[in-house]
């Protein structure tokens, strides 16, 4: 499974980005699919997830400005970023769990400063 994500930039405090996640595989089969982020010199966070049931949890510090969507036709998902702020500047990568196994994509970075 190969997971590509693209959609990075940089971006002015209050601005948006929508982030792209391209599967190799069926995404219907996966448990579960979100996004994480790292920030330099700190641990990797979660950002979202969506599962196969449709549940849907987002970090508190992103609720309310951030949007996870899927396109299971093209097995892409999406992370809708609004009201950007510069503690969201990181490598966002996205995540796939399916039939047992973990899988990550390469990341792309987001830049949120004036």
């Amino acid at each position: 499974v190969q997971l590509q994500a693209s959609g990075g930039g940089l971006v002015q405090p209050g601005g948006s980005l929508k982030l792209s996640c391209a599967a190799s595989t069926n995404i219907l089969s996966a448990n579960i699919m979100g996004w994480y982020r790292q920030a330099p010199e700190k641990q990797r966070e979660l950002v979202t997830l969506t599962t196969n049931m449709g549940d849907i949890e987002y970090a508190d510090s992103v609720k309310g400005r951030f949007t996870i969507s899927r396109d299971n036709t093209a097995n892409t998902i999406y992370l809708q970023m609004n009201s950007l702020k510069p503690e969201d500047t990181a490598i966002y990568s996205c995540y796939m769990f399916t039939f047992g196994r973990s899988y990550w994509g390469q990341g792309t970075q987001v830049t949120v400063s004036s």
